[in-house]
């Protein structure tokens, strides 16, 4: 039973659980995220340029968040299994920082949010920067993890305000 002001993931005698949306209507879900990677500026240009000894980074990196999205519920103990509908991740280098921005936008139509999913992949996708790039850089610093927007489900549109 949900009860207002409460935890929703505790059961009544207060142990983990796995809330029960199979009341929730299904309606189309999406979220965006996002995150930064700080290089130094020899790292940089060598993502940039393609010529990591390991590969191209970026394409990679990609790819691991598309798979992480997919593989969010084996690793967040109570999310939901979900059929994702689509997955993209994308990033913005910005020179004058050294910085990599990850975004990545997850989506589905479902009776559960798609938050997850979008925040494990910008996560995984800058966690394969930093292990394509570790024998180059070992203080490369990922930071600001967010939800940058969502909609869908009982409680409608999120967007952030960035600062």
């Amino acid at each position: 039973m949900e009860r207002p002001n409460q935890l929703t993931h505790f059961n009544d005698e207060g142990r983990a659980r796995m809330v029960d949306v199979s009341a929730k209507e299904k309606t189309l879900r999406t979220a965006r995220a996002g995150c930064r990677v700080l290089l130094n500026e020899t790292t940089f240009a060598l993502v940039e340029a393609g010529k990591m000894k390991k590969g191209d980074v970026l394409a990679v990196a990609q790819v691991a968040g598309i798979m992480a999205a997919k593989r969010t519920s084996d690793v967040i103990p109570m999310c939901h299994p979900i059929s994702l509908t689509g997955v993209d991740i994308s990033f913005a280098l910005d020179r004058e920082k050294s910085a990599i921005d990850v975004f990545a936008t997850a989506r589905c139509t479902g009776e559960t949010g798609v938050e997850m999913e979008a925040l494990t992949a910008v996560s995984v996708a800058a966690l394969t920067i930093y292990d394509m790039c570790k024998a180059v850089q070992r203080d490369i610093v990922i930071e600001n993890v967010r939800l940058l927007e969502k909609s869908g489900g009982k409680s409608g549109l999120y967007l952030r305000e960035e600062k």
